[in-house]
């Protein structure tokens, strides 16, 4: 099993670099809510050319492969922005582009990677879940472009953390959507490398618990995993290559009930006019409620590919159709 570390500064100013071009620098705004229980801002991920952080380490990732290496084409296993984000870099470059996605994927976001002429092989979960965990996939023999638990993708997800603290040098929190831990590593080990004493939470939500999990075990466990109207976030199980680096960068976990996850997308539109999905409402949901503490919070809203459907029904005051887990 691969080894992960934390991205020193120079990896992070690389990839900073290397990704000029390909993602923007996303604001930081100030949640427009009187009565919130910290300060909270927002660091608007979901204004990326592709609408999600992803691009931010998919960008590094390719940038930081050999010609050799891309000649054949890239490929991934994504249930949406990250093979967004691989079809969107690919196509600034010239590369050909296959994304891997479950079944139950998103279909604004298959219909977003086909735009941008990345081809989509459907498969079942389990074997959608190898080629994540693998890399590889029977007759494919581009370069796996890992978003998730590989060096390069670390060092581009850091530089959301190295922004943060240029515009809000004294943050106290931040909290960080958690899928597969790549994005709030990343951002924590930014916050060591420049020696900030502000904490990293990951937010999750009621669907799928994972961290928490793992965190009172002391080890990876797996969680009963609901269908809801949250991709992104929440998965079986907490990543074994990825549970040493958590346990030393992210200071906790919190998680909000659905329910919480839609109002918060409902009051970030109406306050700030910002578009966000499920994974992008679970750190914001989490800092309205106070579990993040007081002080200055800062929320990355992680991504805007909300359906539309779905986002009617937040602005009806209504909750999207999900389900939970069961026992």
């Amino acid at each position: 099993m691969q080894t992960l570390r934390p991205p020193t500064l120079d990896e992070i100013e690389r990839a900073r670099d290397n990704i000029r071009g390909l993602a923007i620098r996303t604001p930081l705004v100030r949640l427009n809510v009187a009565d919130a229980p910290a300060e909270i801002f927002l660091k608007l991920e979901n204004l990326q050319p592709t609408g999600a952080f992803k691009v931010r380490c998919q960008g590094n990732v390719v940038k930081s492969a050999s010609s050799e290496e891309l000649e054949p084409g890239v490929f991934t296993a994504s249930s949406g922005n990250s093979g967004t984000a691989l079809a969107w870099v690919a196509r600034h470059f010239g590369i050909p582009a296959r994304v891997y996605a479950p079944q139950h994927a998103p279909q604004n976001k298959l219909d977003a990677i086909r735009a941008l002429g990345a081809k989509v092989h459907m498969l079942p979960y389990e074997d959608w879940w190898k080629v994540l965990m693998q890399g590889r996939y029977p007759g494919e023999n581009g370069f796996f472009a890992n978003a998730v638990n590989s060096q390069a993708a670390l060092a581009g997800n850091a530089t959301i953390g190295i922004e943060i603290l240029e515009d809000l040098p004294d943050v106290n929190t931040i909290v960080v959507p958690f899928g597969g831990g790549g994005v709030s590593c990343g951002i924590a080990s930014a916050i060591r490398a420049l020696k900030s004493n502000a904490r990293v939470l990951a937010a999750e939500s009621e669907a799928a618990l994972p961290l928490a999990a793992a965190l009172k075990a002391g080890q990876p466990a797996p969680v009963n995993h609901g269908n809801s109207f949250i991709s992104g976030v929440g998965a079986e199980t907490v990543l074994p290559v990825m549970w040493p680096l958590i346990e030393e960068l992210i200071d906790g976990a919190v998680s909000s009930t659905l329910d919480e996850v839609a109002a918060a997308i409902g009051l970030m539109f109406e306050s700030n006019r910002v578009v966000a999905e499920g994974a992008g409402a679970v750190a914001p949901a989490a800092a309205l409620s106070g579990k993040a503490g007081h002080g200055k919070v800062v929320c990355v809203v992680s991504g805007g590919n909300i359906d539309a459907h779905h986002m009617i029904d937040v602005l009806n005051s209504k909750r999207p159709g999900l389900s939970l887990p069961t026992d």
